[in-house]
């Protein structure tokens, strides 16, 4: 084989440099042929080798179209509807197959989705959007200024009873043209712009539907939207219910066709059901499970990832109802006996962040909240100097602090409701447990859910409160402490009442720059723990079982569980190499 290519190489290229190395060849002995061969061989291969780093060191790997996303989630989807998603599983097959006109980002941001731009009036009160030409329902209808229009009236009307009718209450919208929708304000609202991200109905599909049969129609089972993905299938079982939904890349989204292949959604009754699927290799991922056996999945070396909630829990004092809590100094010391630290390891099993304030921890530019890490027996020495400044005094005999006033004796003694959530069960008998160390005795009382918010919070028939406030993204604390929104259906669950909070809550509100935003809001928190009117306990961590194959899929600054999938279009599992000049600018 060597000879023959000496004779083709020097037939065919008539070059000094081949006839002395053929001369050469034919000089060398057998041993040395063979010698010379292997020495030809290794330097073919290292010439090969040396291009092919050379190759590798230029070439990019990008995302490449393909993979199966697997992922179970508890409960079952019934409105797979904007305006009607109630539940986790209704909600997190919306955020896969609708868009809005804005979108979320991991970031924290909003960028344009459906719209193709939009602007602000100088009084802030009018939002003008364009939609953009390319966007698509995926039946291939285009999106319309009509259907914007249709989906606020629906969210709007009180029959159907939409999930987001407070977003939109006063809110006029009118069509400009095709493409073009304008939404006007009472007054100026500054987080309004999280509302431009309500998935939008084509309007060509539900305008025949009625309010009264809207909760029925199939469009809620399979419905037909303009976001990354389409469901293409529905598993059910022998009752009909869904068991799984399976959803296809759509080929025309506005932010570009999906990767990811497949996203299977499967559907458990609880997290017991939940966690036995994904041990036997039916789900891949899952979200929401507790601290406990997240813990336990991770010693097992399964990737859990974390993100904070802006979600706050705390303990809200009813001062109308309990005259021992109208008193500033038991409100100070049944804080001060708190070890959140702790508490947050135990309950939490570290899955969460201590705070001391309104505002969850880590939001950027306003979070000043000052846990410490106070010894348990400093917190609960300070706790009982500041009783006893007030001149409450222990009663050996029942291990209460007691205070006169007049010739009344007032013992520290009153109840805690909440609901009967392993958590917060924990979390309430941890607060307790503190409190009867500095002389407090506290009754527990524990409710369902369902009941707790109509027996107990509705009417304010307590006198001490552990419950949680979803913040969201936008900060808006409006809702949660101004005193016009002291009784049902108002937040204000403290009850609380102060006339430079409440100016302070409405300049966050209408204040157009986030640095005056961010400003009025320390102002109100700092106002805020001037009067203790709650003990603030803990910002929750969401929990999410991701497999290391799902690729470009941060979690951010999460404001509910659903926007895990606010990066679906960009995540991906399948790779591939090319030049640079291969790739999208």
């Amino acid at each position: 084989m060597l000879n023959n290519l000496f004779q083709f190489l020097t037939r065919r290229v008539s070059l000094p440099f081949f006839e002395r190395l053929d001369n050469a060849r034919h000089a060398f002995s057998k041993t040395e042929r063979l010698f010379f061969g292997v020495l030809c061989a290794l330097l073919a291969a290292s010439t090969l080798a040396l291009v092919a780093q050379a190759n590798n060191f230029f070439l990019i790997e990008i995302p490449r179209r393909g993979g199966v996303f697997t992922e179970g989630i508890i409960g079952t989807p019934r409105f797979i509807n904007p305006i009607l998603a109630a539940s986790d599983a209704d909600r997190d097959l919306t955020a896969l197959v609708y868009a809005g006109l804005l979108k979320a980002t991991s970031e924290g941001d909003l960028v344009q989705d459906l719209a193709e731009r939009y602007e602000i009036s100088e009084d802030n009160r009018s939002y003008t959007f364009w939609i953009k030409p390319s966007a698509v329902f995926h039946d291939g209808a285009p999106v319309t200024a009509d259907d914007v229009l249709f989906t606020i009236q629906k969210a709007q009307d009180p029959l159907i009873k939409s999930v987001k009718r407070a977003n939109w209450e006063g809110v006029a919208a009118e069509k400009l043209g095709e493409r073009e929708v304008r939404l006007t304000l009472k007054r100026p609202y500054a987080p309004f712009l999280e509302n431009a991200s309500l998935g939008i109905l084509p309007k060509h599909l539900w305008k025949n539907i009625d309010a009264e049969s809207f909760q029925f129609n199939p469009l809620n089972g399979v419905p037909v939207g303009a976001g990354p993905y389409r469901i293409i299938r529905v598993d059910e079982n022998a009752s009909r219910v869904p068991t799984a939904v399976t959803l296809a890349p759509f080929e025309k989204y506005t932010l570009d066709a999906p990767y990811i292949e497949r996203v299977i959604l499967r559907f458990y009754g609880n997290e017991i059901t939940l966690l036995d699927a994904f041990s036997k290799g039916e789900i891949e991922s899952m979200g929401g499970i507790s601290p406990s056996e997240a813990r336990a999945l991770q010693e097992k070396g399964v990737r859990a990832i974390k993100t904070p909630l802006p979600r706050v829990f705390g303990i809200f004092f009813n001062q109308n109802q309990s005259k021992v809590l109208a008193d500033k100094a038991v409100r100070f010391a049944l804080e001060k006996a708190i070890d959140k630290n702790e508490l947050v390891n135990n309950v939490l099993g570290g899955y969460g962040t201590p705070i001391d304030g309104p505002i969850p921890e880590r939001i950027a530019g306003v979070s000043e909240n000052t846990a410490t890490d106070d010894k348990t027996t400093d917190r609960i020495a300070e706790a009982r100097a500041i009783l006893e400044g007030a001149k409450w005094k222990l009663n050996t005999d029942t291990g209460m602090m007691e205070k006169k006033d007049g010739k009344e004796t007032r013992a520290l003694s009153f109840s805690l409701a909440t609901a009967s959530t392993p958590e917060l069960k924990k979390a309430a008998e941890f607060a307790v447990t503190a409190w009867r160390v500095i002389g407090a005795q506290v009754e527990l009382k524990f409710f369902d859910i369902s009941d707790l918010n109509q027996t107990v919070i509705r009417p304010r028939a307590y006198d001490a409160l552990l419950f949680g406030e979803i913040v969201g993204r936008d900060l808006d604390l409006f809702a949660f402490w101004h005193s016009s929104q002291r009784n049902d259906p108002g937040l204000n669950i403290a009850l609380y009442t102060s006339i430079k909070a409440d100016r302070l809550l409405e300049e966050a509100r209408t204040a157009q720059e986030k640095e005056k935003r961010d400003e009025a809001l320390r102002a109100f928190a700092e106002e805020l723990r001037k009067d203790a009117p709650a003990v603030f306990l803990y910002s929750p961590d969401f929990i999410y079982i991701l497999p290391e194959k799902i690729k470009n899929m941060p979690l951010g600054r999460l404001s509910v569980p659903h926007e895990r999938f606010l990066n679906i279009h960009r995540a991906y599992i399948n790779t591939e190499k090319v030049w640079p000049f291969f790739t999208k600018n």
